[in-house]
């Protein structure tokens, strides 16, 4: 098979940060996908309908003219959101879903929640209104190791989440580890999971690999190859709750290669041409469009995008997946596992 012709895929997971950077990485996600869910923790984060909406005019200002991309937006989950927020964005259909990020788990998550209890009566109205929390499922305890922290989160965070809301509807984001694609596949149909291209191409090995590797490092942090094994077999499987969240992070190349470098991986330019390898090596290209393009909507309740893509086995211009200028900020690099690419996308 040389060609593979697939409903436009949706992003469930994006960052397009804001200002120059905003303007620069867009334009390379809303040509390729439909629809994407835009991650809010921004420097101040996305807190109200009032960021939000801001926010949403800065990001819609920014895709290209012709574009259908359409921004899914999300609100930043505090210990003050307001549960009316919930209640009023679900209304006006403004508000797709809500993040949660354990404080201090990831890059701009101060802000996050330190105690649980501080946000029931949010999860409450969210699980009446049917939105969708999004979990970054990692606990910030220093006495766990690292690569234990999103095990430890589904002991003591999410299992007791569901328990406590049973139909709050939950998507675990970036999982990474067997243990979170085993107990996605275990719960109920409330529960869903994205998988990014790096965890599916690159375990904790490469970034270390031949010296530190910053661009290969992101939170939640590749883990060892068992778990990006496990992580292949998901993706692949044809299983509903598994979806595509690409958490493409794009940071300057300065923030990268410092003392104490950024976390995140900016793969949007790339995303396509590493799945369809990934898929095709795991016998299951017939699968990629339910994992990219179908899959996610029918979670999120919402009807398949109707155009579509091609993807064709050709040589792609290795200039468009080195850098990209942005600006005042210098340049973001772009993911390149160390493997040669096969794919390319033919048509957007």
């Amino acid at each position: 098979m040389d060609r593979i012709e697939i409903i436009r895929p949706d992003d469930w997971h994006l960052h397009v940060r804001d200002g120059e950077m905003l303007k620069a990485v867009l334009p390379i996600s809303a040509r390729l996908f439909g629809r994407a869910i835009i991650m809010p923790n921004l420097v101040p984060p996305v807190r109200d309908l009032d960021d939000l909406r801001a926010y949403r005019g800065r990001i819609e200002a920014a895709v290209p003219k012709g574009s259908g991309f359409r921004p899914l937006m999300t609100l930043y989950l505090t210990e003050t959101t307001d549960p009316a927020d919930i209640r009023n964005g679900t209304a006006s259909g403004e508000l797709t879903a809500v993040k949660l990020y354990p404080a201090g788990a990831t890059t701009n998550s101060d802000a996050g929640v330190k105690d649980f209890k501080r946000v029931h009566k949010v999860l409450e109205a969210m699980q009446e209104a049917g939105i969708p929390l999004l979990v970054h499922g990692e606990v910030v305890d220093p006495d766990v190791d690292i690569f234990d922290r999103e095990a430890v989160f589904i002991e003591r965070v999410l299992a007791p989440l569901i328990r406590d809301f049973p139909a709050l509807r939950i998507v675990m984001e970036h999982i990474t580890t067997e243990e979170g694609a085993s107990f996605v596949s275990g719960t109920g149909e409330n529960v869903a999971a994205t998988i990014t291209p790096q965890h599916l191409l690159i375990n904790r090995n490469d970034i270390f690999r031949g010296g530190i590797r910053p661009h290969f490092y992101c939170l939640p942090i590749a883990k060892r190859e068992s778990h990006r094994l496990a992580l292949r077999k998901a993706a692949t499987s044809g299983n509903a709750k598994f979806f595509l969240g690409t958490d493409s992070a794009p940071h300057p190349v300065g923030n990268k290669e410092c003392a104490c470098g950024c976390a995140g991986i900016f793969n949007a330019p790339v995303t396509m041409p590493c799945l369809a390898q990934v898929f095709e090596d795991e016998g299951a290209l017939d699968r990629l469009e339910a994992f990219t393009s179908l899959n996610g909507p029918a979670f999120y309740r919402l009807p398949p995008n109707e155009d579509r893509i091609v993807l064709a086995r050709t040589a792609p211009d290795e200039a468009i997946f080195r850098a990209i200028d942005v600006g005042a900020d210098g340049q973001v690099v772009v993911f390149r596992p160390d493997v040669p690419f096969r794919w390319s996308v033919e048509k957007a």
